[in-house]
């Protein structure tokens, strides 16, 4: 396994790409509230297996199912606890590899599209506390790091740079740059620069955007190694729950985005093990 931290001094790490989408691809029901959540509680050799495959494609990093799990009520709130812990310990049996622990955003829970808008209603001290159960028992399973990721909009992002601070943990946080949280001028930005401010955070940056904002995106980090992982173009409709347009090859993105400061590159939804190993083969 790499050393992360000196890795990103001297070179690009390759991250892995969609899960959820890989296990669809795979024949497994992602159409749940749950997402890939529901496979991780009921076929665990899935998840392991999905990992396995981003790894063999050439990920040096490896992301937990865990990004729509959470203690809100759908799942009793022991399970919960024995599942983020599951999801870190599979990633771990996978393959000798990075494991960052995904940390969604409450969209997410939500399972209502409100991932890419953050419009929840909710104060910081909401956010806060909705999140900070999930991040103690994540840190405590064993991950190398926290992906707190896909995070829409500003006031999320500083709530999560508070916990941070106060958790401690090495952790990336990734902006889900084309959210209606930021159209304000200059709040992604400014967002960045929040979570770029935690002690802990290792690096900042974006992820499930079009592979076109990535760039403009990685302009505006603030002086520390970015993560850019966009999915691949296409639209998700979260009322049908189905995938439209065509799919952009990210490789071919991918030098550009290293030599605008990437240092985290990979691929979010509809990414496949061919894309991981065309970016691998590409940041080579």
């Amino acid at each position: 396994m790499i050393d992360l931290a000196d890795s990103l001094a001297r070179h690009p790490v390759v991250l892995d790409g969609g899960l959820g989408t890989l296990l669809e691809a795979r024949g497994n029901d992602v159409t749940s509230s749950l997402w890939s959540a529901r496979v991780l509680r009921d076929d665990p050799d899935e998840i392991r297996a999905a990992h396995a495959a981003f790894a063999d494609a050439g990920a040096e990093v490896v992301i937990t199912a865990s990004y729509q799990l959470g203690f809100d009520g759908r799942i009793p709130d022991a399970d919960v606890e024995a599942l983020l812990t599951r999801s870190v310990s599979l990633a771990r049996e996978a393959a000798d590899v990075v494991v960052a622990a995904s940390v969604g955003p409450i969209g997410a829970l939500r399972a209502d599209g409100s991932e890419y808008t953050g419009d929840y209603g909710w104060t910081v001290e909401q956010l806060r506390e909705a999140h900070r159960r999930r991040l103690h028992v994540l840190a405590a399973a064993g991950a190398d790091l926290l992906a707190v990721e896909t995070i829409p909009s500003p006031l999320e992002v500083e709530a999560l740079a508070l916990e941070l601070d106060d958790l401690g943990v090495p952790a990336f946080v990734s902006l889900s740059a084309d959210s209606t949280g930021f159209t304000a001028p200059g709040s992604r930005a400014a967002a960045l620069r929040v979570a770029a401010s935690v002690p802990g955070v290792i690096a900042v940056g974006v992820n499930c955007c079009a592979p076109a904002t990535v760039l403009s995106a990685l302009a505006e980090v603030p002086g520390i190694p970015s993560v850019a992982y966009p999915n691949t173009g296409e639209r998700w409709d979260a009322a049908t729950r189905t995938w439209h347009g065509a799919a952009a090859p990210l490789a071919e993105a991918a030098p550009a985005w290293v030599a605008a400061g990437a240092r985290l590159v990979g691929g979010c939804c509809r990414s496949t093990p061919a894309d991981i190993a065309a970016i691998a083969a590409a940041l080579r």
